[in-house]
């Protein structure tokens, strides 16, 4: 079959990708944590986060969960939004050899309890905002092993403490829970997980490119939610993917570890999970905003520094464009506006484009198509009303 649609790749697009140059996601990573290891990874309310702190996190947490004895393969939930407990908890579970289920934070316990059941998770690493509604299932589940964070863990001794403090007792975000450790259940705190870890040696994973690296949750619009199978291979090649086809936009940054993307999606959710890969990837930099709701906060946020990919769903863009204060940042350094998720409107592209002097590029994916499926060209300077091209 004739693929014509390689000849609207924007010139220096490769037609393929080659996921075979790593032997799995974890040697992906660590290449990367080795090659950036002074480079900031995540910024979040302030505290940064280094590529060498992330390698050194992720590989004693993920010593943590070899030290429990899970079997290889073993799938470990990951029930956190858009803190910097999520890039070292994915990293590790995929570093120890195991798979990550990625899990909507704001889950009922009538779907918690379906998609850990289904999962056959044995493992969970939990936001205690959210401890509540898995106290209320985990009885009915295999979960034998969790690992329990707090806001400011990994924000700063200091501000992390104020942090945790003003999140349990002044805005009174963490519902009375109480756990049951039956069956030998154990509860273990993020930061004891940690020190716990740093006394093991993580041993090297080994999953290969077809051992199954996510169960990537759909939405369950048309029913039970399910989960995608993703391999290894898959997630190497759509992150190989994704550099491919944004570095021809973000070519005037330069140095690509320079580059500044604002993660305001849910990480849990495959559109920002594979923005995380992205970044990992370049050696760049994460802007993580736990509650993308509060507009002005996060408009706040961008106002710090430089950004250069904004991915979001065709909503957030109308809710920014409806603030104010968004209309004086500066813009000059945005890149790539990277609609999905939902149809983008061209009454919010044109207003995006007009406001940003960067045109919104719309694509379409799935949870089975490790985000993206197709794509806009980044090239574009008007917006198509298209899903682009594969």
């Amino acid at each position: 079959m004739e693929k014509i649609w390689l000849k609207s790749y924007p010139p220096g697009v490769p037609h393929d990708v080659k996921p075979e140059q790593y032997r799995s996601v974890a040697h992906m990573l660590e290449e990367s944590f080795r090659k950036n290891a002074s480079n900031p990874f995540s910024v979040c309310m302030d505290q940064w986060m280094s590529y060498g702190e992330l390698d050194r996190l992720s590989g004693a947490l993920g010593a943590y969960l070899q030290g429990l004895g899970l079997e290889p393969g073993a799938r470990v939930a990951i029930m956190l939004p858009n803190v910097p407990q999520f890039g070292v908890t994915m990293a590790a579970v995929l570093r120890a050899g195991y798979t990550c289920v990625n899990v909507n934070p704001l889950y009922t316990a009538r779907e918690l309890q379906h998609q850990l059941k289904d999962s056959g998770a044995t493992a969970i690493v939990i936001l205690e905002n959210f401890a509540h509604t898995l106290a209320e299932v985990i009885d009915n589940t295999a979960v034998q092993h969790v690992v329990m964070a707090s806001m400011g863990d990994l924000l700063g001794f200091w501000f992390g403490h104020w942090i945790t403090f003003a999140v349990r007792h002044l805005a009174k975000m963490v519902p009375a829970y109480d756990l049951p450790l039956t069956n030998g259940r154990k509860v273990v705190p993020f930061k004891k997980a940690l020190a716990l870890g740093e006394r093991r040696t993580l041993a090297p994973s080994q999953a290969t490119l077809d051992s199954i690296a996510f169960l990537q949750y759909t939405g369950g619009t048309t029913g039970l939610s399910k989960g995608a199978v993703l391999t290894h291979r898959c997630i190497v090649a759509a992150t190989l993917q994704a550099e491919a086809w944004f570095t021809p936009a973000l070519s005037k940054v330069g140095d690509l570890s320079r580059a500044n993307s604002v993660a305001a999606l849910p990480l849990y959710h495959i559109f920002a999970l594979t923005l995380c890969l992205l970044a990992i990837r370049q050696g760049s930099s994460l802007t993580l905003i736990p509650n993308p709701r509060d507009i002005p906060k996060f408009v706040a946020e961008l106002k710090k520094r430089p950004f250069h990919m904004l991915p979001a769903v065709n909503t957030l863009f109308n809710a920014l464009l409806q603030n104010p204060q968004f209309r004086t940042l500066d813009f000059s350094h945005l890149c790539v506006s990277q609609a999905g998720g939902m149809a983008a409107s061209e009454g919010t592209a044109k207003q995006w484009q007009k406001v940003t002097g960067n045109t919104m590029i719309e694509g379409w994916g799935m949870s089975e198509t490790c985000a993206i499926g197709t794509n806009n060209p980044v090239t574009n300077t008007e917006f198509s009303g298209s899903i682009g091209l594969p």
